[in-house]
């Protein structure tokens, strides 16, 4: 049986992926931290046939994350999507010490230390996906925070990528532009989400990057709207 493990699936992008790879044998480890959400993407992937687990933990904290990789187990896992992520906007003189630890946490220092603990294990062919964004390549004003976690998982990814490449683990970065999902209702301001993408189309690009033949990398994505930049 296949094992993905997905973080911040119980909504929004992380719950697309989840329910576009359902499939009989499959097994969904699914990370989250709003309960009966992550329950809800459980019931509707497993409708599909595949098995799921509900991860509940704060990936913010080295706890959080000790605690993820300890549920996950020792069985090597086939997919490994790190999703999960936290948005602040604010001019950058506003941004609190735990508005920092928590978004650099989450957005940065979870993912990495999730594929130290994981990629060793996965198999030749097997799939890491980073869900980044355009602000990984493009800075915004009152996105500081935000673009500097992606910054910074994006330099971290491509340099594991080439560490795994003799072991043929196959690292993959998307970078979605605005897309709609529930992390806009944090934010203020007026946003044209009817323009956005969905978090559906963000799926298919990961389902496809992975259903690649195994010695095949489709290393970066990048996904934009055809109405062009919000």
């Amino acid at each position: 049986m296949k094992r993905f493990l997905i973080t911040g699936a119980s909504r929004g992008i992380g719950r697309a992926i989840a329910l576009k790879l359902a499939a009989p044998g499959v097994m969904l480890l699914l990370h989250g931290r709003d309960i009966g959400a992550l329950a809800e993407t459980c019931r509707a992937a497993e409708r599909t046939g595949a098995k799921t687990a509900k991860l509940i933990h704060d990936l913010a904290i080295f706890r959080g994350i000790d605690d993820l990789v300890a549920e996950v187990g020792h069985e090597p896992i086939d997919l490994l999507v790190n999703n999960a992520g936290i948005a602040v906007v604010k001019p950058f003189a506003e941004i609190t010490r735990q508005e920092w630890e928590q978004t650099i946490g989450v957005n940065v220092t979870a993912p990495f230390f999730l594929i130290q603990c994981f990629a060793p294990r996965m198999p030749p062919g097997s799939s890491i996906v980073n869900i980044l964004s355009i602000v990984a390549k493009t800075a915004y004003p009152n996105w500081s925070i935000y673009c500097g976690s992606k910054f910074a998982l994006e330099g971290l990814s491509n340099a594991i990528r080439e560490e795994l490449r003799s072991r043929k683990v196959r690292m993959l970065n998307i970078y979605p532009a605005a897309t709609d999902t529930d992390i806009w209702n944090a934010v203020s301001g007026e946003w044209p989400r009817e323009q956005m993408m969905s978090a559906a189309d963000v799926a298919d690009a990961v389902a496809f990057a992975i259903n690649r033949p195994p010695a095949v990398i489709i290393e970066n994505v990048t996904l934009s709207n055809t109405a062009g930049s919000l």
